[in-house]
C-alpha cells in the first residue's frame, strides 16, 4: 500500500513544500464545526511544528502550532480541514508521521521525534482503524519482501514453487483484510482510502466459441478502474496515490485518440462538479495537459474544455492573465483542428500579386509560415527545400511558403535566393495595408487561425484542403504522405 510504504520510509525525508503561511493558532475557543487538534511532540519545545497533507502529486503546510515549554500545543482553526492523509512536520520541515485526517478533527497526539512509529492518537476512531491497519500491513509487508528474497536465491523447482505460493497466500491475505474493513466499515475514511488505492487484477484470457479473448482483460480492468472512487470526493486530492493512478488510467487504459480523451474528461469534470477542491484540480490539470499536448491533435481535448467549461462560466475560476491565456489559446486552436478545412489565406507573393491557397490543386499541399531572422527556420526551411526536390515534387506536392513579418521583406527575398528555394513554392506575406484592414474590421489574422506562436509552424492539407497534420518533423510529414498513398 504506497502511503504506509510512504508512511515508514519518508521518516527521515526533508520536506520539500511550496511557501505558503500557515494558518495562525486561533487564542479563543473554536466551535466544533472547526478543528482543534492537541499535540506534544517530545523532546521539542519552545518552537513551532506544521500540519501538513499532500495535495495531488504535492504537498502543502496547511497548518502551524506552536509548542511550548512543556513540548504542548495545538493545531486549531474555524474551519475544518478536508479530510484525508495528513503529516506532522517539525520545524526543520522533516515529516514525522502521518495521521488520517477525520470528519470530527478534535483529537490529541503524543508523540516522540525519536520513536515515530510510536505516535499515539486519541479520540479519533479512524486513526485507531489506520494504525491497526499499517501494523497488519507493515507484518505483511515485511514478509513478502522476505520470501520474495528467498525466491530469488531459490536453488530447486520445489523450493521456488513453495515460496511463490508463500507471496501469493500473504498478498492474500492482505487483500482479505482490506476487504472486510471495507464491508465492516463502508463510511470510514480508510475505506475510502482503500478504494482510491486499489487497482483490478486482470482475469484470465477467456475462450469463447474456441477463440480466446485477449482483449477482455484489458476491457475488465478499464471497467473496473475507478470502482466505488467518487470523482467529487475532496479527500481523493490529499492521498498521494488518487493522480498518479489518474495518470496511470490515461496512459494504459484510454486511447490517445482525442474523442476517446474527451469521453473520459468530460465524465470525471461532470462527476467532480460538486466538489469544491477537486473539481477546479482536475479541471487546471486537464487543461494544462492539453493546452499543449504530447502527440498530435488532442489539443482537440483542450479546445472541448474551454467550449464546455470555461465558456460556460468557468472562467471565474482563473485569474484574469490566466483567463486572458486560456481563452486567446483556445480561439488561436479553434479554426485548426485536424480534418477542418485550412483557413483561407490570400496573400501577396514576391511579385506582388495575390495569391490564394484554394486555387492550389495538388493531392497534399504544405503550408510553411516562418521567419527570414529565425534561426531554426534557416535551418528547416532549407530540408523542406531539399525533400521537395529530392521526393515531393515528383508527387506533385505544392508548397505554400508564407513570412509571417511584412516587415522583413528585403531579408525574405535575400534568404530566398541565397538557398535557392524552389521556384515551384508560392511565396507571400501579408502586406501592411491588408493587415491594417483586417484588424479594422475585426478579422481575425493568418496567424491566430493557424496557431502562430513559434516558427517555423507547418501544415500539411490533402487534396480538399483539409488539415491532416500539423506541428510534425518533416520526416514524419514525409512517412504520412506515404502512408497515405
Amino acid at each position: 500500500m504506497r502511503f504506509l510504504l510512504i508512511n515508514l520510509l519518508v521518516l527521515s525525508t526533508t520536506l520539500q513544500l511550496p511557501a505558503q503561511k500557515p494558518a495562525p493558532a486561533a487564542s479563543k475557543a473554536l466551535p466544533a464545526r472547526g478543528h482543534q487538534i492537541s499535540i506534544a511532540l517530545t523532546p521539542l519545545k519552545n518552537c513551532t511544528v506544521y500540519l501538513g497533507s499532500y495535495f495531488g502529486k504535492g504537498m502543502t503546510l496547511v497548518d502551524s502550532a506552536r509548542l511550548d515549554a512543556q513540548g504542548q500545543g495545538q493545531f486549531r482553526g474555524a474551519n475544518k480541514l478536508t479530510s484525508g492523509i495528513y503529516f506532522v512536520v517539525s520545524p526543520s520541515y522533516t515529516i514525522q508521521f502521518e495521521l488520517l485526517m477525520d470528519a470530527k478533527q478534535h483529537f490529541s497526539i503524543v508523540a516522540d521525534t525519536t520513536r515515530k512509529e510510536s505516535a499515539r492518537i486519541t479520540g479519533s476512531p479512524d486513526n485507531d482503524l489506520f494504525k491497526q491497519y499499517a501494523l497488519f500491513s507493515t507484518e505483511k509487508g515485511k514478509l513478502r519482501q522476505q520470501l520474495e528474497a528467498e525466491y530469488k536465491v531459490s536453488g530447486n523447482a520445489q523450493d521456488s514453487a513453495r515460496l511463490r505460493n508463500a507471496m501469493l497466500q500473504t498478498e492474500a491475505e492482505l487483500d482479505a483484510y482490506r476487504k472486510n474493513i471495507s464491508t465492516k466499515y463502508p463510511q470510514s475514511l480508510l475505506t475510502v482510502l482503500l478504494n482510491t488505492m486499489k487497482r483490478p487484477t486482470p482475469p484470465p484470457v477467456p475462450v469463447v466459441n474456441g477463440k480466446a479473448d485477449s482483449l477482455y482483460p484489458y476491457r475488465f480492468v478499464k471497467e473496473h478502474f475507478w470502482d466505488d472512487v467518487m470523482f467529487n470526493d475532496d479527500r481523493l486530492l490529499r492521498t498521494p496515490f488518487f493522480e498518479p493512478k489518474l495518470d496511470d488510467y490515461f496512459k494504459f487504459y484510454v486511447s490517445p485518440d482525442p474523442d476517446s480523451i474527451i469521453a473520459e474528461v468530460k465524465y470525471m469534470l461532470l462527476s467532480a462538479r460538486t466538489g469544491k477542491e477537486i473539481y477546479p484540480y482536475l479541471l487546471t490539470k486537464f487543461t494544462n495537459k492539453y493546452i499543449n499536448p504530447e502527440y498530435m491533435g488532442q489539443d482537440k481535448v483542450f479546445v472541448y474544455i474551454f467550449e464546455q467549461f470555461y465558456a460556460k462560466g468557468d472562467t471565474v475560476l482563473l485569474n484574469a492573465a490566466s483567463r486572458k491565456t486560456i481563452t486567446e489559446r483556445a480561439y488561436s486552436l479553434m479554426a485548426n483542428q485536424l480534418g477542418l478545412p485550412a483557413p483561407q489565406l490570400d496573400l501577396t507573393d514576391t511579385t506582388g500579386a495575390k495569391t490564394s491557397l484554394y486555387q492550389i490543386k495538388a493531392p497534399f499541399t504544405v503550408v510553411a509560415f516562418w521567419d527570414p531572422n529565425c534561426g531554426h527556420c534557416k535551418e528547416e526551411i532549407p530540408r523542406l527545400d531539399s525533400l521537395y526536390r529530392a521526393k515531393w515534387k515528383t508527387k506533385g506536392v505544392a508548397v505554400y511558403s508564407v513570412n509571417i513579418y511584412e516587415t522583413e521583406i528585403p531579408a525574405w527575398k535575400k534568404f530566398i535566393a541565397e538557398k535557392k528555394l524552389s521556384p515551384d513554392w508560392i511565396q507571400a506575406y501579408q502586406t501592411k495595408a491588408a493587415k491594417t484592414a483586417e484588424e479594422k474590421a475585426g478579422i481575425p489574422n493568418f496567424r491566430q487561425l493557424y496557431d502562430i506562436f513559434k516558427t517555423p509552424t507547418i501544415y500539411l492539407l490533402d487534396k480538399d484542403k483539409r488539415i491532416i497534420a500539423k506541428q510534425l518533423s518533416l520526416e514524419q510529414f514525409d512517412a504520412l504522405m506515404d502512408a497515405k498513398k
